[in-house]
């Protein structure tokens, strides 16, 4: 019988099988920041030991930091303390940190995909849930507590269960205006955001294999948005150009060696797989949420949904989220005034979104009364979209390039966003408080954001020229 992908990968890195129970996993990367890892640290130090292979293990600044003035101390208390500890443990245990001001600084899931560092068939943890992002080059990512940060520094292991197999199957041509985040939106609105729970899901089909890498980080990324354990994408040509040449990719003879090794992660043709969704790709339109979590999306061009046409089970979280939001049901969201613009976060931040937003709003003016925060997911991210003039289109626009950091992706660092008021925001969710107390959510595109950016309100961007 044929394997899938997660299962070859798997079984490549299980040290040891414990009967009746987990597996000790190897491995091969972790990513640390500031938010996860000072507990982890502490408990090295009382135990009096050092981080196993430091060499295997990747720091950023990233949850915390200001996207403003990043020379000039951090304001916030608790944000200095926990970079100030980051820094600290780093140099103490000989983990390279790009901190602040360091040229590869920035989001965890966007620096290691664009330095290299990210590669086909490996094992890749952080105390972060959106490390399912780096599952879009094959590979088995995922997030970890602090318990587990504390116990890959120490041993390069894991105990991990083996999660059930599901694979979404995206056939057929995408329509205009219709991008990545849009498809990975809907289907949350179809399985709902417990609908992957216990899986591992590989993401497949024409649509799919159609991606650029950029746009794949976006579907893997909001995998654990599913309940998925992880997400992945099998590597292809596509994959193998966008990694070739990078800082931290194999050149030479190793880079035949590692893409020979890479051309053996995909799912066999008679893999079996718990459970199988097929979307027609040609049935998806832009998408926004309208409720306090991601799987409560609909197209623009739809009504909020009204307690008597869905699940019986989800009428009572649907009077509860749209209360939180201020919206009726049965009413159109196209149309529905909006506060403030967030283009950024680890799920749209990288440079072909900033690309996306700026090809849109050039020659245009954004709305007087809509405030509009441009975050880059990096340091890299943020000097290419320089050096290609980005940064001025986006300033004749009205809009500002901020400095790279998670932002107003979670209220955990200055980027909040005021009680009561919304914003459309490119992130990956849109709990309740996720953005700042009381703030309310939209989860979108990076051009459906851009439409709101320039009209002040939830629009339809097949409706302008592209």
């Amino acid at each position: 019988m044929g394997k899938s992908l997660f299962e070859k990968i798997w079984e490549r890195h299980v040290v040891k099988t414990i009967e009746g129970g987990p597996s000790v996993l190897y491995i091969d990367t972790h990513f640390i920041h500031e938010v996860t890892s000072p507990q982890a640290f502490n408990g090295l130090n009382k135990r009096g030991i050092n981080v196993f292979r430091p060499k295997q293990t990747v720091a950023t600044a990233d949850h915390n930091v200001p996207t403003l003035n990043q020379h000039l101390p951090i304001k916030e208390e608790l944000s200095r303390k926990q970079v100030e500890a980051l820094i600290k443990n780093c140099d103490e245990h000989g983990v390279e940190l790009y901190g602040l001001g360091h040229p590869y600084q920035g989001i965890v899931h966007v620096i290691g995909p664009e330095l290299g560092i990210t590669q086909p068939g490996a094992t890749i943890v952080c105390g972060d849930s959106h490390t399912s992002t780096h599952g879009a080059f094959g590979a088995i990512a995922f997030g970890i507590g602090t318990s587990e940060v504390e116990m890959v520094l120490s041993t390069q292991c894991l105990l991990q269960s083996k999660p059930k197999l599901m694979r979404i199957n995206v056939e057929g041509e995408l329509n205009k205006g219709v991008v990545s985040k849009d498809i990975v939106l809907y289907i949350l609105s179809k399985i709902s955001a417990s609908g992957a729970t216990g899986y591992a899901v590989e993401f497949a089909g024409s649509a799919i294999r159609s991606l650029s890498m950029e746009a794949r980080m976006t579907i893997c990324n909001m995998s654990i948005e599913m309940g998925g354990r992880c997400g992945l994408i099998a590597p292809d040509e596509t994959t193998f150009n966008y990694i070739k040449g990078r800082t931290f990719a194999p050149s030479g003879e190793e880079w035949d060696k590692a893409l020979a090794h890479w051309k053996t992660f995909f799912s066999d043709a008679d893999a079996i797989f718990d459970k199988e969704i097929n979307i027609n790709a040609a049935a998806i339109e832009p998408m926004i949420t309208y409720g306090t979590n991601p799987g409560m999306g609909i197209s623009v061009n739809e009504t909020i949904p009204t307690a008597a046409t869905i699940n019986e089970n989800d009428q009572s979280g649907l009077s509860k989220s749209l209360a939180y939001m201020g919206l009726q049901e049965g009413t159109a969201i196209k149309g529905q005034k909006v506060d403030y613009v967030f283009i950024g976060s680890c799920t749209n931040s990288r440079i072909e979104d900033l690309r996306m937003v700026a090809s849109f709003v050039k020659g245009k003016k954004k709305a007087d009364d809509v405030e509009v925060w441009i975050v880059p997911g990096s340091k890299q991210v943020e000097a290419q979209a320089k050096a290609e003039g980005i940064d001025k289109v986006f300033e004749e626009a009205g809009f500002v390039l901020r400095q790279p950091g998670c932002s107003a992706c979670l209220g955990m660092n200055e980027d909040k966003i005021p009680a009561g008021k919304y914003c459309i925001s490119t992130s990956n969710r849109n709990f309740e408080g996720r953005q700042g107390a009381g703030a309310r959510t939209l989860l979108a595109s990076p051009l459906t954001a851009a439409v709101a950016a320039i009209t002040g309100k939830v629009g339809d961007v097949r409706e302008w020229p592209l």
